[in-house]
């Protein structure tokens, strides 16, 4: 039996532009944390740190998908080397201010503007779709970038604040902004894979890919399954302190991404006949059922693990299901915008479920910050269900194709 990993590497340029964008995804990870490990190093303030960091990740979470929307009009080339050199230029400008003791004026500026680092996962599963349109092994590659988001989520944040705590407080920035720049200009380099740009009749009215329906239902599904993922790591490290074992956190965080990883790459490896809006619904109801035993996990460190890496294992077929979906049912010249938005819903739902469980942590224990998860989970299956008739459909035509058909 043939490897289905080793089947989409054969194809030319893969392995080159897949192994950029992982170098040139990590800031996605290491800047956040990264940008509070400084800063509450170098400024002696946790609101601060937070408050800058937060600008830096909402303001990529709106930014990147118009940001992605002009990759689709106008090319990857020539959209992502001039926000990429302002993100990296930005991002210097905020290590140096927190090295200097500038203002705090210029830390909020500086990662405003850092913010408008485009969204990678979105543009090398944009050349994958380029390669393997319409193909099963879209899936299975689709399959390998869910693994590698895992990878850098698994690896960024615990490397971007060790690097800030046994070097020196800008270390973990400094080497994501390294990353950022060496990553992106890898992954330009080869231009061989580059999706070429799609037309779109100018006389047509132009929308953004929020207005298709199949990326609306996706999107808000996936705010609710991306407020799990911050509501995994706050409860456990309230869990684990409570416990008295707080350095356990890491290792259950871990945990959590690791039973996510492993399943992704086993269903990548699968030639699934079963509707892809069907499996997506099949995917978040398993993620609904696996929280609940979360809720009554708190008495040890292992349970807690257990539990917690049962309650992973379907993050990844809900992602790749969802790509899937994108994929096939937004029109191709708005391919990129459609995953950046579907990006987006997960960093704002992993805001919403840091705020709205850490209240609930504050307000009722530990223990009870899970509950966000259960209320989280079940909120997604209904959004799922509710669209399956719309997720069902066949690929909205562009403005072009449209016109054409009305002539």
């Amino acid at each position: 039996m043939s490897n289905p990993y080793r089947e989409i590497f054969r194809a030319p340029g893969a392995k080159g532009f897949s192994a950029a964008a992982f170098f040139a995804r990590l800031p996605l990870a290491m800047a956040p944390i990264g940008i509070v490990a400084m800063l509450s190093q170098t400024r002696g303030e946790y609101w601060l740190a937070g408050a800058v960091s937060a600008t830096f990740a909402l303001t990529n979470a709106f930014v990147s998908p118009q940001i992605s929307r002009l990759v689709d009009r106008l090319g990857q080339s020539a959209v992502v080397v001039p926000t990429t050199i302002v993100s990296v230029v930005a991002f210097i400008i905020l290590v140096v201010a927190a090295n200097q003791g500038w203002p705090a004026w210029t830390l909020f500026a500086s990662a405003f503007f850092a913010a408008v680092m485009p969204s990678i996962p979105a543009l090398v599963r944009a050349r994958w779709t380029e390669i393997f349109r319409d193909r099963p092994e879209l899936n299975t590659a689709f399959a390998f970038e869910s693994a590698a988001d895992e990878l850098v989520y698994i690896t960024g944040a615990s490397f971007s604040v060790g690097l800030a705590v046994s070097l020196f407080p800008e270390a973990g920035m400094i080497a994501s902004t390294i990353f950022l720049a060496i990553g992106s200009a890898a992954f330009l380099m080869q231009r061989s894979t580059e999706p070429k740009v799609r037309a779109i009749d100018a006389e047509a009215p132009q929308h953004s890919a929020i207005w298709q329906r199949p990326v609306q239902i996706i999107t808000l599904a996936l705010i609710f399954v991306g407020a799990t993922f911050a509501t995994a790591e706050v409860s456990a490290v309230a869990i684990t302190k409570q416990l008295g074992e707080p350095s356990a956190a890491s290792i259950v965080i871990s945990v959590y991404a690791l039973g996510s990883f492993i399943v992704g790459l086993i269903i990548g490896a699968l030639n699934l006949k079963m509707p892809l809006q069907r499996q997506l619904l099949v995917a978040a109801t398993v993620l609904a059922i696996t929280s609940l035993p979360l809720l009554v996990a708190s008495s040890s460190v292992a349970l807690l693990a257990f539990a917690v890496f049962l309650s992973g294992v379907a993050i990844s077929p809900t992602f790749i299901t969802a790509f899937g979906l994108i994929e096939r049912r937004v029109p191709e010249a708005m391919l990129t915008e459609g995953v950046t938005w579907v990006m987006t819903g997960i960093g704002i739902g992993m805001a919403l479920g840091a705020f709205v469980s850490g209240w609930v942590v504050d307000s009722f224990g530990p223990a009870n910050g899970f509950w966000v998860s259960v209320a989280a989970t079940i909120a997604a299956v209904i959004v799922i269900a509710l669209g399956q008739a719309s997720l069902s459909g066949t690929r909205a035509p562009s403005s072009a194709t449209a016109t054409q058909l009305a002539e």
